[in-house]
């Protein structure tokens, strides 16, 4: 019979590790990666758009600065932490805080991207729903709250198993880069 900590003819699956504290039978995914975003890498320390990611990434190339499309007075870029794949977040261009202070033409072209998003989104990844919307201030739960983003999560039916739920991981089965070719082979052409 099999330890409960193997799989037949494999390797262990659980490490002890000694000083960790009490040994327990759950297996955990690491991702340490995330460690970044928790601890506020990249993240502007001020209200100005010094050092601002979405004051910086247009002026990389789309494939390095996760670009999908880029109009002019607003982008869709694909979020480096996404909550799930396909995770967009449209920016304008104007280092701006409030949804309030964007112009006519900002709103507009914000809103016209959101819906290309979920055209993309849909023909790429036939994603069944979405999430969208905008965190307005730090205590509304903005990450970089001096620069205004309306994030496009794609949602499946089904999407909230057990890894979110019980082992509070997510898993993205594909690359950001692979991921924003698909969307932007599948952007809407008007």
């Amino acid at each position: 019979m099999n330890q409960p900590d193997q799989l037949s003819d494999g390797p262990p699956l659980l490490q002890q590790q000694s000083g960790a504290g009490a040994p327990d039978p759950f297996l955990r995914l690491w991702t340490p990666h995330r460690m970044a975003y928790i601890l506020g890498e990249n993240k502007p320390v001020s209200e100005t758009d010094d050092a601002c990611p979405f004051c910086s990434i247009p002026s990389m190339s789309d494939a390095d600065g996760l670009i999908v499309r880029r109009g002019e007075h607003a982008y869709a870029v694909l979020n480096l932490y996404p909550y799930n794949p396909g995770h967009l977040m449209v920016c304008p261009y104007r280092h701006v805080a409030d949804y309030t202070e964007l112009t006519d033409g900002e709103v507009a072209e914000v809103a016209a991207l959101t819906r290309q998003a979920m055209v993309a989104v849909r023909e790429a990844s036939r994603a069944h729903g979405f999430n969208i919307g905008m965190n307005q201030g730090p205590v509304a739960g903005a990450g970089i709250a001096a620069h205004l983003h309306q994030h496009v999560v794609p949602r499946w039916g089904g999407d909230t198993n057990f890894m979110p739920v019980v082992g509070q991981t997510k898993v993205l089965p594909q690359l950001l880069r692979d991921t924003r070719l698909l969307l932007a082979d599948a952007w809407p052409r008007t």
